[in-house]
């Protein structure tokens, strides 16, 4: 088994996920039907957020017995949370910046290939994270060890495998420059993500918070991912990318302020910590996105089109569908 889904608890422990997917699907289409939506979910929220963990910073640097005994400080002081949720809400701001054409930077050509970037970004922070842990393994000889908020990681070859995954999955996406408006307004659309690449994302970012958030895995490697990918399957095509910001950025800052849901409750998960479990889940990983940048590179040869300032997916069920809802003039 993956997951310590066993005994007194496991019920609470599935209600936990399934509570989770259901809010971030639900908290996904608020965010993306309407301007107020979005501005509530991605300004109003994040400033609130802020003020709270600078409350909480102040307060543990003057002793304050209010702060010092508030689990924030405690479980969420990394620096990857809050360059996770800082360039999860920058990605939903550029993302709305586009759908709405806010300004001249949302209505310019070159603009749109800000999603391609803050992905990329995104990616990128996650695999130094991966790349970290293995320092940990190859250098200092640990093959666990305790990150500075007391989480337990599996340090190996594991990391190493789905560190290059995330290189690799950088290089599937495709059609930078291809960004539309859904009819509604609803959405911002990037047609040439298909499944290729989704799959391809969902298998190495599941397995990197296998590797490096074991004990968030259950929430934020299943019930998060899956929330914008049956989204995107069902009622979205094309807007898997949106959703997938702002489900990130709403979860981000959830587990900021609420950490103990996920750490110390009913509701806690943690993965097995087993050595063959993460090397097995980080080489499908790799395998995955291998396969997917094959892909990319056969659909461009056969198309005879550079990957990534054409769109390679044109003629494709999956693009045509996405395609299908897009205003007549492109973003």
């Amino acid at each position: 088994m993956l997951f310590q889904v066993y005994g007194d608890t496991a019920a609470f422990q599935w209600l936990g996920w399934l509570m989770v997917f259901v809010g971030l699907i639900l908290a996904n289409e608020f965010a993306r039907r309407s301007k107020a939506g979005g501005i509530i979910c991605f300004v109003v929220l994040p400033s609130l957020m802020t003020a709270y963990c600078v409350a909480i910073g102040i307060g543990v640097a003057n002793g304050s017995s209010w702060a010092l005994e508030n689990p924030t400080h405690l479980y969420q002081n990394s620096w990857f949370h809050y360059a996770k949720v800082y360039a999860a809400t920058a990605g939903c701001i550029g993302f709305m910046a586009l759908k709405y054409r806010w300004g001249r930077i949302g209505k310019s050509e070159w603009f749109k290939c800000f999603p391609f970037v803050i992905v990329a970004i995104n990616i990128l922070i996650a695999v130094c994270s991966d790349f970290e842990s293995a320092y940990h393994y190859f250098a200092l000889g640990q093959s666990t060890w305790v990150t500075s908020e007391g989480a337990e990681q599996v340090a190996g070859w594991n990391n190493v495998f789905n560190g290059i995954a995330g290189l690799i999955n950088i290089f599937c996406m495709t059609g930078w420059w291809g960004i539309y408006v859904s009819k509604r307004k609803h959405d911002m659309l990037w047609p040439d993500m298909t499944w290729v690449f989704v799959v391809a994302y969902d298998l190495w970012n599941f397995c990197y918070t296998y590797n490096c958030l074991p004990g968030h895995a259950w929430y934020c490697g299943l019930a998060l991912l899956l929330a914008p990918t049956v989204a995107a399957a069902l009622w979205n095509k094309g807007g898997w990318i949106q959703n997938r910001a702002n489900t990130l950025a709403i979860w981000c800052m959830f587990a900021q302020v609420f950490p103990l849901f996920q750490d110390a409750s009913v509701f806690t998960v943690r993965s097995t910590l087993n050595y063959t479990a993460n090397v097995a889940v980080s080489l499908v990983a790799l395998a995955a996105n291998v396969a997917a940048l094959g892909y990319v590179i056969y659909r461009a040869r056969k198309l005879g089109v550079n990957p990534y300032t054409h769109e390679v997916f044109v003629g494709t069920r999956e693009y045509e569908k996405a395609m299908a809802r897009r205003e007549e003039v492109a973003a």
